[in-house]
């Protein structure tokens, strides 16, 4: 409290205002006791009282922030009360301080998971680090190799990223920040150490402050964080360096997610190219289409496949293989790679289909899969311009051909599920293709495709007859395309199984041969 009369004299001084002004003391005049803008305060109150919203003044006396108060006295003198406001005011900035952070962590946090892309939201974490925490950011992905993906961004300037090779003992504390061991304080970093890879291009004056911290991952280390700052600017206080760790945590799981995801996305295309079914085209002579539908648009595989295992040359047969596991989506899916994979090792016993059938059943019988499956086995040879078929039915629908001058044959082949019974019984029969007839393997996803006008009619094999009838001639990619479209319009946007369909014809002009070299137009036979 201070006592100041009406010609600018201190009158008193109480015992907090000597310690807050110890060089004043009664008597003085207050415009040399305190500081010039509480003695011109005093002095504008000649002017007239202050009015209620004023509020009270506000300014600096020894480093501490005081609020002062005027209470005029009726003898002319005016009480000034003088409030220690510093803590308040402190406390105040550091609320602030906190919940703008807390924005901008959140701000981070939902940026960088908006991507899955390694190399995009590595560009984003850098250039958010120096936006928000220091001049210039450079991040240090794991090695690859012996090179490190580097993400380079000065602030407010272009992000660049490059992959070099680096001495990471060159700058102080990224080794152990590269292996997820806490940081090493800012203090305990001289910047002159500081290699020329370790600063962006770009970065303006002497680095004056760095900090290296560690991105924390799921597991193992994202990566490490270098952050810079010039000689110009202040040093990274001790708030700061926690403030940055925060941001490397949050910037750490962003990456260690995105590079998981593109791992297991590596993982499934792999897995995936394994499943699909293969593109098929013209082998020794013989023309081969197959197309492929799963159950559900936004899947790629499912219960349905088919596989073309070339013969070694043209003497040899070519083994066709289409067929149904049951159910749908990934899991019919795994039978169907493990089936595949199966025939795909039985190749040498090829010839003999009821041999390859019995040895697939007791694979599927002694394995943890309760599915069961259809199957449908041709064994094609060329023979001048025809193509010898012998055609092998485990329980699936009977093949159908459609001669050129449109009728359509049904193939007599009958069989038992694999998988479902200790023995499996089947029979083969053979037929001849003559130039431009064509073979037809189909999954019941085509005839039991149920659509139609009222949507509750089967597509039937009736129809399908009569579909391939009108293909008579046609090579076997239209025959398959011509198929598949009229299921599909069929169906409509309705629900539907899988569907697989494989044609092979006898091209109606004869190919070209490879013999002692040259090349030759197959001959006819007959």
């Amino acid at each position: 409290m201070l006592v100041v009369d009406r010609h600018g004299a201190l009158v008193q001084l109480n015992e907090a205002a000597r310690l807050l002004l110890p060089e004043a003391v009664s008597g003085d005049w207050l415009h040399e006791s305190v500081p010039t803008w509480l003695s011109d305060a005093h002095r504008g109150l000649a002017g007239g009282p202050r009015g209620s919203g004023d509020g009270p003044l506000s300014g600096s006396i020894n480093d501490r922030v005081v609020l002062a108060h005027p209470t005029p006295a009726a003898d002319g003198d005016v009480v000034w009360w003088l409030v220690d406001d510093t803590d308040r005011r402190v406390a105040e900035e550091a609320v602030r301080s906190a919940q703008a952070r807390s924005e901008i962590l959140s701000e981070v946090s939902s940026t960088l998971l908006s991507t899955l892309n390694v190399p995009r939201c590595m560009e984003v974490a850098a250039s958010m680090a120096a936006q928000h925490l220091a001049e210039a950011a450079v991040l240090v992905a794991p090695a690859q190799g012996r090179r490190h993906p580097l993400t380079y961004a000065p602030q407010g300037g272009p992000v660049v990223q490059v992959t070099r090779q680096i001495d990471t003992h060159s700058v102080p504390g990224l080794p152990e920040a590269l292996q997820g061991f806490p940081p090493v304080p800012a203090r305990w970093i001289d910047p002159s150490l500081l290699p020329d890879w370790a600063i962006p291009d770009g970065f303006t004056g002497p680095v004056g402050s760095v900090i290296v911290t560690p991105l924390p991952g799921h597991g193992v280390p994202a990566g490490a964080l270098i952050l810079l700052r010039s000689s110009t600017e202040q040093a990274f206080t001790e708030g700061e360096e926690i403030f940055a760790r925060l941001f490397a945590a949050r910037a750490g799981a962003a990456l260690s997610a995105a590079r998981l995801y593109t791992e297991q996305t590596t993982i499934t295309a792999t897995l995936m190219h394994e499943l699909l079914p293969p593109a098929l085209q013209r082998v020794h002579g013989v023309q081969y289409a197959g197309s492929y539908r799963a159950a559900k648009d936004h899947e790629r595989v499912g219960g349905d496949f088919y596989d073309v295992h070339p013969g070694s040359d043209p003497s040899q047969e070519t083994l066709v293989v289409l067929g149904d596991v049951a159910g749908k989506g990934l899991d019919a899916a795994v039978l169907t790679g493990k089936i595949r994979n199966t025939l795909h090792a039985l190749l040498p016993l090829a010839d003999d289909h009821q041999r390859v059938l019995d040895l697939l059943n007791g694979a599927l019988l002694s394995s943890r899969h309760t599915r069961f499956a259809t199957l449908v086995m041709a064994s094609v040879r060329r023979r001048g311009g025809r193509a010898q078929l012998r055609l092998t039915s485990a329980g699936h629908l009977p093949p159908l051909v459609v001669r050129t001058d449109g009728r359509v044959e049904e193939m007599a082949c009958r069989g038992t599920l694999i998988g479902a019974l200790p023995v499996v019984t089947a029979t083969s029969v053979e037929t001849v293709l003559e130039p431009g007839d064509t073979c037809l393997l189909y999954t019941d996803g085509i005839t039991e495709a149920r659509g139609g006008p009222l949507g509750d009619e089967l597509f039937g094999e009736d129809r399908l007859k009569r579909v391939l009838a009108e293909c008579a001639g046609l090579p076997a990619e239209a025959v398959v395309e011509r198929v598949q479209m009229l299921a599909a319009q069929w169906i409509g946007s309705g629900r539907h199984d899988d569907m697989a369909v494989v044609a092979v014809s006898a091209p109606r002009t004869g190919g070209l041969s490879v013999v002692n070299g040259r090349r030759g137009n197959e001959k006819k036979d007959g």
